[in-house]
């Protein structure tokens, strides 16, 4: 869901230290700029940032880079961010389209998606991130063991983005269509902004992990 346009965004974002602001620059180089050989996982789409802060923030061994596209949403994120800096959480403005040219083969342990924009018409379903599209992409930059995870509270992309794996080349680790009463899916689950509001409404979340 994209919030409405705040006035300075872009220029508050081109002037902050936690975003990488040449990302393309940043492709084989995550090591070099976190100052370790700590694992990266991204997070695409992270919305307001409480998703990956809590990850960053348990996982100090661990290296997370937050990805957004829309300047406000990401603004939400900075501001979490200065009150509460992380050394190993960093931020990119960016189309998930152009993320091969962002990371380099491998260059990428686990993928988060969470609660992506279901593009609900049949002539956009390229765009949605479960796609064999992207899916193709993130093949590129996921290590050879390298999982991704959704979850999303919308049936008809989780029923797309199942349907999505075989041509892609990839296959279920694990699936639940509710998360909240799977005990062996929600042990150590980190929710989302969205996900606390939708739960609370007694809506199911649904969840895959999958690897190629």
């Amino acid at each position: 869901m994209r919030l409405r346009n705040i006035k300075g965004a872009r220029d508050v974002i081109a002037e902050s230290p936690l975003v990488v602001h040449e990302p393309e620059e940043a492709k084989g180089r995550w090591k070099e700029i976190f100052g370790n050989c700590h694992p990266v996982r991204i997070e695409i789409g992270m919305g307001k940032g409480k998703f990956i802060h809590e990850l960053a923030q348990a996982n100090p061994g661990i290296n997370y880079v937050g990805i957004e596209k829309y300047s406000s949403v990401l603004l939400r994120a900075l501001q979490k961010m200065e009150k509460e800096p992380l050394p190993n959480l960093l931020f990119i403005r960016m189309d998930a389209e152009d993320i091969t040219e962002i990371f380099d083969r491998e260059e990428v342990d686990l993928i988060y998606l969470n609660f992506s924009d279901p593009w609900p018409k049949d002539r956009h379903a390229k765009r949605r991130l479960p796609s064999r599209e992207f899916l193709a992409r993130y093949d590129q930059i996921l290590k050879k063991n390298g999982t991704l995870e959704f979850k999303t509270d919308n049936k008809d992309l989780f029923t797309f983005a199942l349907e999505e794996l075989a041509p892609a080349g990839w296959s279920a680790v694990n699936i639940t269509f509710n998360l909240h009463e799977d005990a062996e899916m929600s042990e150590g689950n980190v929710m989302t902004e969205y996900e606390e509001r939708f739960s609370s409404g007694g809506n199911p979340i649904y969840k895959y992990i999958i690897q190629r």
